[in-house]
């Protein structure tokens, strides 16, 4: 069977594809290959599968797991993560300023409307040249496209879904680079999973035509000191929403 029957917006239909490279780990693992770590902070940890490819490299490296609960916590446990319990949309980083080695935010930004307040913890938290490994769905993925065009609402952001917010390569470049220009740069983009394709072929096209992928992950370095600029441009911008920006 090519489809299945789920609940809608809970998680895709298709069957022949493989739904955990749309997490674009084998990306995670070619870059932690290549940095030193330290200390890493994993925002929307989950289980902790992505900070189990960050102990595989570096050994030794402090983890952080950050969710809205605790259910993990056995699990996280013993990885050798300490699992860290609070609200990203409003919570500050319980880290120093220019502490952290590397965030990772995979597959979280999309539920989150607190982008700002999101961004400006990160990046008061990492040190000078520390990265952002951020993974998010791409509205603009080929099959996306195709629903789009014969008047089909995109899977990665449905009313019925946890979904809020949507995420396009141009856009997040645009989003970095209006706002954090001084203090950050995007290094590296990658595409992952390519819907609906398996695995093998998925790889493959979504390292083509990364910008048709299901998912896109940006490698962001910190390059300069932050001076809160994400909490800044709320208040100047005249955007007709209220963010938090801390009370700080």
């Amino acid at each position: 069977m090519i489809y299945k029957k789920v609940i809608t917006g809970s998680t895709s239909r298709l069957t022949m594809v493989d739904h955990t490279e749309t997490y674009g780990r084998h990306h995670l693992d070619k870059f932690m290959q290549y940095i030193n770590v330290d200390k890493c902070i994993d925002i929307g940890c989950g289980g902790g599968a992505d900070l189990s490819i960050v102990k595989k490299y570096h050994n030794s490296a402090k983890l952080y797991g950050i969710d809205f609960g605790l259910w993990n916590n056995t699990k996280l446990q013993s990885l050798g993560v300490e699992p860290i319990a609070l609200d990203i949309e409003k919570d500050k980083l319980p880290f120093e300023d220019d502490s952290i080695d590397i965030v990772i935010a995979n597959q979280v930004f999309e539920h989150t409307k607190e982008i700002f307040w999101i961004n400006h913890e990160i990046f008061r938290c990492l040190k000078r040249d520390g990265f952002l490994f951020l993974g998010v769905p791409n509205v603009l993925s080929l099959h996306n496209r195709i629903l789009m065009l014969f008047g089909f609402h995109p899977t990665c952001n449905k009313s019925t879904s946890a979904h809020i917010r949507v995420f396009s390569k141009r856009d997040v470049k645009s989003f970095y680079k209006n706002i954090g220009n001084e203090f950050c740069t995007v290094e590296k983009i990658y595409g992952a999973q390519f819907y609906p394709f398996p695995k093998s072929i998925a790889r493959l096209l979504a390292n083509i035509f990364p910008n048709l992928a299901v998912s896109s992950f940006y490698v962001i370095r910190k390059k300069h000191q932050y001076k809160g600029e994400f909490l800044e441009w709320p208040k100047h911008a005249s955007l007709e929403t209220n963010y938090f920006i801390g009370s700080y």
